[in-house]
């Protein structure tokens, strides 16, 4: 119950932060190119740390609960290694990989600005190498329940963006929010560090029992599965920066409209699920299970509907509440709310797929999730490429009809499954 409430109080601190940290940004840079130059670069990076804190934290917590000791310790030292080495490639690769990155992540951005949105794209890059190692010292300590030190991740990094924007803007414009993401990423990781490290005895440590191959695929299903939902988004942005200017900020300003109740949705949802449900598998109660699932969803979704409902009725004078301010004026409040009458609904089909989907993960199915993932994206380009909308009411309809397509798809398969899977029991 302690550990529960502690990562609801880091998601709540770490989302009320980072509506902070979407205002500096509104105010400092409204809908102008320069802010599309910021979002299309931050929001895949930030995109791909979170991919690889949960993957890492879903891959590894249940192989560092099974060993126990200096088996434990000598398991994550040699996770330390062989993902270092990963996350610094990663970070290497996109650096030198930047201009052609940036082609793709976003074709349309006024080419004045495509210079800076190259820059803060390298400097944010940094931030992976920590983002991920980090990761494995969060999945230690979700291990040893002691949740405090990794639950305000987020608020870390928006705490040092917003701190670096308003103090380092004037000097650095744009790369001052990529600086303080990164020197974030990087605080973050210290903390994690030191709390998981420092009762660690590493001296006369047995050799580790897993082969570098299989650590390297355990996080493949999740990895598949997160870059699926990730490739929506970053395609709706991408296809954002043709409809003119701003339109790619604007997006993002929304993403944070959808970002925080789904977050305060399933987390909370997802902290006291998956327990229960890893439970009655391994009790071989399968019905009781699926009862629970069913259950979970129907609630979620009854609150998702009815939030997605309120946001949209009234998200005009939300908007203008939280940052029409500054650089941030009334034309970019019509402009996000416009955007938003699109982009919101999202948040009914990405909830329940998310806990759909973790659902499953816990009863070790994997597949199905993984399968279901791609559905999103693939319906949101067919779409987008038939229709090829430049309204900013119409750039995120694909994306939320394909992830509600997505779920429906995904629940579908798992009831068709169901009897099967009883029977493997």
């Amino acid at each position: 119950m302690r550990g529960g409430l502690t990562l609801i109080a880091g998601v709540l601190v770490g989302n009320l932060v980072g509506f902070a940290r979407v205002a500096v940004t509104a105010y400092l840079l409204g809908t102008h190119s320069r802010a599309d130059s910021l979002a299309v670069a931050m929001g895949p990076l930030d995109t791909l740390n979170s991919m690889l804190l949960n993957s890492m934290i879903f891959a590894f917590v249940p192989m560092l609960t099974a060993c126990k000791g200096e088996e434990r310790t000598a398991l994550l030292l040699k996770l330390s290694r062989v993902f270092t080495w990963v996350f610094s490639a990663i970070s290497a690769a996109v650096i030198l990989c930047a201009p052609w990155l940036m082609r793709a992540l976003a074709p349309g951005l006024d080419p004045y600005y495509f210079g800076a949105a190259v820059t803060t794209l390298r400097i944010l890059s940094l931030s992976t190498v920590a983002a991920g190692s980090g990761a494995l010292y969060c999945a230690l300590l979700y291990t040893d329940r002691r949740f405090a030190p990794t639950a305000f991740y987020q608020a870390a990094i928006n705490t040092f963006t917003i701190i670096a924007a308003l103090t380092l803007f004037r000097v650095l414009g744009v790369y001052a929010f990529a600086i303080g993401y990164t020197a974030g990423a990087w605080a973050q990781l210290g903390i994690v560090w030191y709390a998981a490290r420092r009762p660690l005895k590493t001296a006369g440590l047995p050799e580790c029992r897993f082969h570098w191959s299989e650590i390297l695929g355990k996080p493949a299903f999740f990895v598949v599965y997160a870059s699926g939902l990730a490739l929506n988004v970053t395609f709706t942005r991408a296809y954002a920066t043709h409809a003119g200017p701003g339109m790619a900020a604007a997006l993002d300003y929304c993403m944070r409209g959808v970002g925080v109740p789904m977050a305060l949705l399933v987390s909370p949802i997802s902290n006291s699920l998956l327990p229960e449900i890893a439970r009655l598998r391994s009790l071989c109660r399968m019905r009781q299970a699926f009862r629970l699932i069913d259950r979970t969803v129907a609630l979620a979704a009854l609150v998702a509907v009815a939030g997605c409902a309120f946001a949209l009725l009234f998200r005009s004078p939300a908007v203008a509440l939280f940052f029409q301010r500054g650089s941030f004026t009334s034309q970019s409040t019509m402009l996000v709310s416009a955007v938003f009458l699109g982009m919101g609904p999202s948040l009914v089909g990405w909830s329940l797929l998310e806990i759909m989907s973790r659902s499953l993960f816990a009863l070790d199915r994997p597949w199905l999730p993984v399968i279901a993932a791609a559905i999103p994206v693939l319906f949101n380009v067919c779409l987008t490429l038939w229709l090829r909308p430049l309204r900013p009411e119409l750039l995120g309809i694909g994306s939320s009809l394909g992830l509600l397509l997505g779920f429906l798809v995904l629940f579908a398969m798992a009831h068709l499954n169901r009897k099967v899977w009883m029977e493997q029991r």
